[in-house]
């Protein structure tokens, strides 16, 4: 089941992405796609649903369509730094031991296809395409065993970074990762039994239609159900929060020489499986 936001920005209602790819709506079943509509018995009553029985929203998403971004009223959004063993590599930094936890603010989180700010004063913009693990059913100190059980899907993230508020700017790294805008997610979120093997999804991200970045799940140091159990230990798990886990090579910051954004480009991204994110840079 492919669960999605449609509408203008701030009054985005609930659907689902039929065989067709059309966009089915989904108000008279549940208020969003957010808090007790994503836990495990909520999903599993949508999954019953009639689909064609639901009424037919117009327009071709994405394109005639705004969607929003696939989960409303986020409380969490928690982000994984170094988890990819190619990116380490990439940077010039040690795997470490035990995985590095930032946040990106909820104010950063918008829809796969919205514009991307450039915040004023900025030099260096970066992208990151990311795997986001969605909690539907919350608790804390999850085993690692039963972690699988708390999610309610997965979907694209596009963890933009600016490399000098991050790094230079004496602070930590979440100075340089919750800028407005910087939390594109969706245009899905997937649920597990249509994702396949989530340990192994290509995943890529263009820059005006150059590849950067080529890399897949599988060089993901820390995988899901570990991360799920690590962050549980620190902070009850909610319905709705958001674990963004690292990204492979290929960032800007990477390049020789770096490359950044400015405005007018455009970026393209996907993971498998959960569709294609498309942003153009604005200038803030």
């Amino acid at each position: 089941m492919k669960l999605l936001r449609f509408g203008p920005k701030g009054a985005e209602k609930p659907g689902l992405l039929d065989g067709a790819g059309r966009v089915r709506d989904l108000s008279a079943h549940i208020d969003d796609v957010a808090g007790e509509a994503l836990e495990a018995q909520s999903l599993e009553r949508l999954k019953g649903l009639d689909v064609e029985s639901l009424p037919l929203v117009n327009g071709v998403s994405q394109s005639e369509l705004r969607l929003g971004p696939c989960v409303g009223s986020v409380g969490k959004f928690i982000c994984i730094g170094l988890n990819y063993a190619d990116h380490a590599a990439e940077a010039g930094m040690a795997i470490p031991p035990e995985p590095v936890i930032f946040n990106k603010w909820t104010s950063a989180i918008c829809g796969p296809d919205d514009y991307v700010l450039i915040p004023k004063g900025s030099t260096k913009t970066d992208w990151e395409v990311e795997l986001g693990v969605v909690i539907g059913t919350g608790g804390s100190y999850i085993e690692e065993k039963d972690a699988l059980s708390h999610v309610a899907g997965l979907c694209v993230v596009n963890d933009i970074s600016e490399r000098d508020y991050q790094l230079d700017r004496a602070g930590t790294w979440d100075k340089g990762k919750g800028c407005d805008t910087f939390g594109p997610i969706g245009p899905w979120l997937v649920t597990l039994d249509e994702v396949g093997d989530f340990d192994a999804l290509p995943m890529w991200l263009e820059v005006d239609g150059k590849r950067y970045q080529n890399g897949s799940s599988a060089t993901m140091v820390y995988k899901i159900p570990h991360l799920i159990a690590y962050c549980s230990q620190f902070m009850s798990l909610q319905a709705g929060d958001i674990i963004s886990t690292g990204t492979p090579p290929g960032v800007g910051m990477g390049q020789k020489p770096p490359v950044y954004l400015k405005e007018g480009n455009v970026m393209r991204l996907s993971v498998e499986g959960l569709g294609v994110q498309t942003q153009r840079l604005r200038q803030a």
